[in-house]
């Protein structure tokens, strides 16, 4: 049973793969495999199933046929029956289209002409329309070609832009306006070329003209710097003149009718005022700049400029290599980089963001940095004041220029104040040299003066003022030197050169007094100190020299009040002002005194030593000679001449006096006590090993003699016996050995009150083994 249904359930899946295969619904293939698939002898009984069906439809077919063949008979034969009919009625309509044909062919002949006639009119009026529409194009065309001939590029981009926008979408259908468009940007390349190598050759041109505009500015700049100063005085003498009567009549005074004259002449040699734009055609910017602005390119132009301009810039602020040898070097220098800004200033205010103020800051600001750099670098080999001065003046000039321009320049005034200290220190190496000189020329002795005109001359030089001497008949001497007059003028030139300076700063009167008041100063402590040393330490000098510097020094002391005063009277500033710098001419001659007179001392010393060298004692010798040596006498004799040149030491009032006395009183001390420390070193010499009474008698002659000599009073003011304790020692020691009082001498050692309260144990133990 359960085979019976398997078999009529396979059966039923062969009915259904064959209606699917006849209906084409699913792929062929799929049905066949969901046949074959796991069923033995599945081929053969598909196959069966198939001719089955075939033979069944083979039988429907046959059907149908049978059932239709008697119509499709009876067609045929109604065809045939009509056929006569149509080969008749084709003839007749043949027949009647060759008359109709033959009938229609003037007609057409006409129409045709017709036709063609029409045609040709609806072409001409095509064409005539079309050239109208064309005949604008090309006549602009036409323009921008002769706009391009005759150079106006600006022109020709405005034409470009209205064939691009008005006329070539009229006509764009043409292949002449195609050709046309793809022309324009050609010619806008050539143009922004043309123009461009325009700009070059503009760049070009004011970097040669640099020089000669940054010239042309800073001679306005410094003209109209005069004329304020001349107008400030002209307003001064207006508002604060002094008027005196005479007669009945207002006197002007004479400052004033020079100042008129000063404008009367400057009105008289006023030159034509040059501007920028006489020096330089600014044409090529303008129209490249609109060229580049039509296109749409106005930063790529913009930044052209500036690229190349600093590039400029850079060249300009690039110093020559011996820019500092000559005031042309930095005259150009500086002249070059005022064309260079002055430029950049016109293009700033006659171009709308061609620069901006930010970029002309920023390249000032880079070009200062570099300028201040160089000149510190290339002042500093400047060893001339006077073209340091002239350096400074053009600094001034140039300064002014630029803040005329609206560049700040304040870094540029605090580089003055560097150059400054560079000029004074010039100004002080060249003064340095002058005192040299004035040093070596002079003869340090006092200046004679044969009769009135040459007194007046000394007195006119330098501000001496002693009644005695003038009271003194002619020939008569100054105390100084003739170095002394010549350092007080050149002190004075000093102050000039360094007003020079002070004056171009734009200071106030207080500042210059403070700047001439320093600068002063330094000379006279620094270089004049200095100079005064050297010559002190110089070994040809010798005491009258000395005592002739003490002399200088003193006088020129004095001055420093004049000095003082003359520094007042070119400032206005008074001295009494809280803030007024003192000059330290004081301490400055002081130093110089106390160096001259410690050289006094050393050099006696050294004259004693060398006198002392000639000692020749026979320390064998029985009996003394009777008298001092010879060289003790001549150095006693020696010591008496020296000591009178220290009357020449200046006692015009009371601190002179006591001041001359005590260097004389000092120089008189340490040269006794030299003299008796070299003579007590002579007898302790390690090398003499033994000596006689004799030789201790004839060497307590040469003591006594330096006894004598303290007891002369040599050089007057000491008190009592003070210059013969110089002595005390030796006297002591030889009073001993002459007396052989040793008991004495052991018995009081080490009392206030002993004889022999001066002599050393150790020297008499040394003298006795000798």
């Amino acid at each position: 049973m359960y085979g019976l249904l398997l078999e009529e359930d396979k059966d039923q899946d062969y009915e259904n793969a064959l209606v699917e295969i006849e209906s084409f619904e699913l792929p062929i293939e799929t049905t066949l495999r969901s046949v074959y698939d796991d069923q033995p002898n599945a081929h053969q009984k598909f196959m069966e199933k198939l001719d089955a069906c075939i033979r069944n439809h083979d039988k429907e077919i046959e059907k149908m046929c049978n059932f239709h063949h008697q119509g499709f008979v009876d067609a045929i034969t109604e065809l045939l029956k009509v056929r006569t009919d149509a080969e008749k009625l084709k003839v007749q309509v043949t027949d009647t289209n060759c008359k109709l044909q033959d009938a229609g062919k003037e007609v057409i002949a006409q129409t045709e002409d017709i036709i063609r006639c029409r045609i040709q009119q609806r072409n001409i009026t095509t064409v005539v329309e079309k050239l109208q529409c064309c005949l604008p194009v090309l006549e602009m065309y036409s323009k921008l070609k002769e706009q391009m001939n005759a150079k106006r590029y600006y022109s020709a981009l405005k034409t470009m832009e209205q064939l691009e926008n008005i006329y070539f979408p009229r006509v764009s259908q043409y292949r002449f306006c195609q050709i046309m468009i793809e022309n324009l940007p050609k010619l806008r390349e050539d143009i922004k070329e043309i123009s461009m190598s325009d700009l070059k050759d503009f760049l070009e041109s004011i970097r040669k003209h640099s020089n000669k505009i940054g010239e042309t500015a800073m001679k306005q700049a410094q003209q109209q710097k005069i004329f304020n100063v001349i107008l400030q005085k002209q307003n001064n003498i207006n508002m604060g003149r002094n008027m005196c009567i005479t007669n009945g009549k207002i006197l002007q005074e004479r400052n004033e009718v020079t100042s008129t004259y000063a404008f009367e002449e400057e009105d008289e040699n006023e030159e034509e005022v040059l501007t920028v734009q006489d020096l330089v055609d600014f044409s090529p910017v303008y129209r490249c700049l609109h060229i580049y602005s039509v296109l749409g390119d106005e930063e790529t132009f913009e930044n052209y400029y500036r690229k190349q301009r600093k590039k400029q810039a850079r060249l300009v602020l690039q110093p020559q290599p011996n820019m500092h040898e000559t005031v042309d070097g930095y005259r150009r220098y500086f002249s070059q980089i005022v064309g260079f800004f002055v430029v950049e200033d016109h293009i700033l205010h006659v171009t709308q963001g061609l620069v901006t103020r930010a970029y002309t800051d920023e390249l000032w600001n880079m070009a200062l940095s570099k300028i201040i750099a160089v000149l510190r670098a290339h002042s500093s080999y400047c060893t001339d004041p006077d073209l340091v001065l002239e350096l400074i003046n053009l600094i001034v000039v140039f300064a002014d220029t630029l803040q005329g321009y609206g560049f700040p320049v304040n870094r540029l005034f605090d580089l003055l104040f560097e150059i400054r200290d560079q000029y004074n220190e010039t100004l002080l190496k060249k003064w340095a040299g002058v005192f040299r000189e004035i040093f070596e020329e002079d003869n340090c002795s006092p200046i004679p003066v044969a009769n009135e005109e040459e007194y007046k001359i000394i007195i006119s030089k330098f501000p001496f003022q002693d009644p005695d001497l003038e009271k003194h008949s002619f020939p008569k001497k100054f105390p100084m030197s003739q170095s002394v007059p010549h350092i007080y003028i050149q002190v004075k030139e000093f102050i000039y050169a360094s007003l020079k300076f002070s004056e171009s700063l734009h200071r106030s009167s207080t500042e210059i007094d403070d700047m001439l008041r320093k600068s002063t100063n330094l000379l006279l402590t620094r270089t004049l100190s200095s100079c005064l040393q050297n010559l002190i330490k110089k070994p040809h000098i010798g005491l009258t020299e000395l005592v002739q510097i003490i002399i200088n020094t003193t006088h020129l002391e004095q001055a420093c009040k004049y000095l003082e005063d003359f520094i007042t009277n070119i400032t206005n500033i008074s001295q009494e002002t809280v803030h007024t710098t003192r000059l330290y001419g004081l301490s400055t001659f002081k130093d110089a005194r106390h160096s001259a007179e410690g050289e006094i001392y050393t050099k006696l010393n050294q004259k004693i030593d060398e006198f002392v060298q000639l000692a020749d004692y026979d320390w064998t010798m029985s009996e003394p000679d009777g008298r001092a040596s010879g060289y003790l006498m001549d150095l006693i004799n020696f010591l008496r001449s020296t000591f009178q040149v220290f009357t020449h030491l200046p006692n015009n009032n009371n601190d002179h006096a006591a001041m001359s006395g005590k260097v004389a009183q000092t120089a008189c001390m340490s040269a006794c006590q030299h003299l008796s420390t070299s003579l007590m070193q002579m007898l302790l010499d390690s090398e003499l090993k033994q000596i006689s009474m004799g030789a201790v008698q004839q060497f307590n002659l040469d003591v006594i003699q330096c006894e004598l000599f303290a007891s002369s009073e040599p050089v007057p003011g000491f008190q009592g016996d003070t210059l013969q304790l110089a002595f005390i020692d030796l006297r002591q020691l030889l009073d001993l050995f002459m007396v052989w009082d040793w008991s004495t001498y052991l018995a009081d050692y080490g009392q206030p009150a002993s004889k022999y309260l001066r002599v050393n144990p150790n020297t008499a133990l040394t003298l006795l083994e000798k």
